[in-house]
């Protein structure tokens, strides 16, 4: 499965001039972690996450914290108002033809919760953790459907037997084709939800 099979297109964006509140009422209706940031050009430049906007954004509560640790001299410097002044930059963009395998170790070893799929500089897509787990979360009748779908354009509808179980793929080639079942392991591996494909011939099968 690669990067283009599962992200999310057209992506909700905004550019550094919009303000902190614009991006976070963004984040809440939408129920997302992190925008990507667009140059004039539409060009990314960065990302604005759900910890970006609220960092500093809360002032201690008064009636439990009198004492302040700045003095009337020295007031407390007030957060950026733009996303331009919390953002996260640079951005780190992937490809559409992204192994999800390399754009999963990418999430999970640098701790972020989506990724901007992108052409050059511009975003075409993002994926995040949330659509990962929604592929996960599939159907397994979903799932044997649209492999079923895949290899009957193919080889035909009659040609091929599909189980799935937790996602998990099995292939029955009544034709017992070497490069035809190279030809459905790929397919198959390239549907939303799937986690492993074994492909056989009918003499093989069992």
């Amino acid at each position: 499965m690669q990067a283009h099979d599962i992200m999310s297109s057209p992506v909700v964006t905004v550019t550094p001039d919009m303000t902190v509140k614009y991006a976070a009422n963004l984040l809440s209706a939408h129920g997302f972690t992190a925008l990507p940031v667009l140059d004039a050009d539409g060009r990314l430049i960065g990302m604005v996450t759900e910890a970006d906007l609220v960092r500093d954004r809360f002032p201690r509560d008064a009636r439990h914290h009198p004492a302040d640790d700045t003095g009337p001299d020295d007031p407390p410097r007030p957060p950026a108002g733009t996303v331009g002044g919390v953002m996260t930059s640079p951005a780190v963009g992937m490809g559409a033809g992204t192994d999800v395998a390399d754009l999963v170790r990418m999430l999970i070893e640098d701790r972020i919760r989506s990724m901007p799929i992108v052409d050059g500089a511009h975003v075409v897509g993002i994926v995040t953790r949330r659509d990962l787990v929604q592929a996960l979360a599939r159907d397994d009748e979903v799932i044997s459907a649209d492999v079923r779908h895949q290899l009957a354009i193919y080889g035909g509808p009659a040609r091929w037997t599909v189980e799935v179980h937790g996602g998990a793929v099995e292939v029955v080639d009544a034709f017992d084709d070497e490069t035809d079942r190279h030809v459905a392991l790929v397919l198959a591996q390239a549907v939303p939800g799937v986690t492993a494909v074994h492909v056989t011939g009918t003499s093989t099968a069992g």
